[in-house]
């Protein structure tokens, strides 16, 4: 059965030197553990790719904080970015595609190098790392991106970012060794921050402004599957502007992949929210080992048709391939 996954990260020299001086020392040492798989466009990815047993790999610049950089450096990296990585989809045509990295600190400009990808380099969509500067997405000044997005008939993938540091400070201090930094990413706060990041971009109206846009999102739906219901009980107090519930913008407008989680119950969870047919496989290459992905995939207790979606079938109709 062909095998897709969409969140796999990549970084370039370029990037890894400047996120190198200004992302913090345990962020550096994560980098660090993956920096080979991560630099590589080519052998070292594909065997492992071959190993486990998967087809088609769309990647994606890592998390580098470019919004951290002066802009036009971000925008200068991030383009040589997409450039590269355009040259290993030209390489490996049947192996790799592609999402673009943008520095949205000039969404205008952010929104010209989208489009650009796509209609230029064939990229499937962007990769957006959640807050620029602390600022979620629903704020006016990126209105340029999703423009773009439901213009090109792409979607946007919603990746979590590192909190801003009075967040840091407020939250995620105190704590022995590397736990506050381990607590505040991949172990509980990406994944909360991310799935607030969603009710706000549905509350803002954005779906009723672009009703064809679609949005990814990762680890198993950032939590959002098991705490819909809840949030649209309690917001539909307050909200009055919007078109459709709350659950009806996230089965509609949100597509989900279990990038870095390998355990059946909130599979089942997501599964029951929003369909087999909103759901795409993912590893999160290098970060997690491509076996372990491959171990799920193949355990999971669904029906052939809804594992072939899963596996493909909903990659390939949503990005095109």
């Amino acid at each position: 059965m062909r095998t897709i996954t969409l969140e796999e990260h990549f970084i370039t020299p370029e990037v890894l030197k400047k996120s190198t001086e200004i992302q913090p020392a345990s962020r550096n040492n994560f980098l660090k553990a993956v920096e080979e798989k991560l630099l590589d466009l080519g052998k070292i990815r594909i065997a492992d790719m071959d190993a486990a047993g998967i087809d088609l790999q769309i990647m994606s610049l890592t998390n580098a904080g470019l919004d951290k950089l002066d802009s036009p450096t971000a925008t200068a990296l991030a383009r040589d970015a997409n450039d590269r990585l355009a040259d290993a989809v030209n390489a490996y045509p049947q192996r790799f595609a592609a999402f673009a990295a943008l520095d949205l600190q000039q969404p205008e400009k952010a929104a010209a190098e989208f489009e650009r990808c796509v209609r230029k380099l064939g990229f499937k969509g962007t990769l957006i790392h959640g807050t620029t500067k602390g600022i979620f997405l629903d704020d006016a000044r990126f209105t340029p991106i999703f423009e773009a997005a439901q213009a090109l008939d792409v979607p946007v993938y919603l990746h979590p970012t590192l909190p801003p540091k009075c967040v840091e400070d407020a939250y995620f201090t105190g704590l022995p060794g590397d736990t506050g930094f381990l607590l505040s990413t991949a172990a509980w706060g990406w994944h909360v921050e991310t799935g607030m990041h969603c009710l706000r971009l549905m509350i803002s109206g954005l779906f009723d402004r672009f009703p064809k846009l679609n949005i990814i999102i990762g680890h198993m739906g950032e939590d959002l599957p098991f705490s819909i219901a809840r949030a649209e009980a309690v917001l539909s107090r307050g909200v009055s502007h919007l078109k459709r519930r709350l659950g009806e913008y996230f089965q509609e407008h949100f597509y989900i992949t279990n990038s870095g989680y390998f355990t059946v119950p909130p599979l089942l969870c997501t599964m029951q929210v929003v369909g087999a047919d909103h759901i795409l496989f993912s590893v999160d290459y290098p970060y997690t080992p491509n076996s372990v992905g491959r171990k799920f995939l193949d355990a999971l207790p669904v029906s052939l048709e809804d594992l072939r979606k899963i596996s493909h079938g909903n990659a390939e109709r949503l990005l095109k391939l």
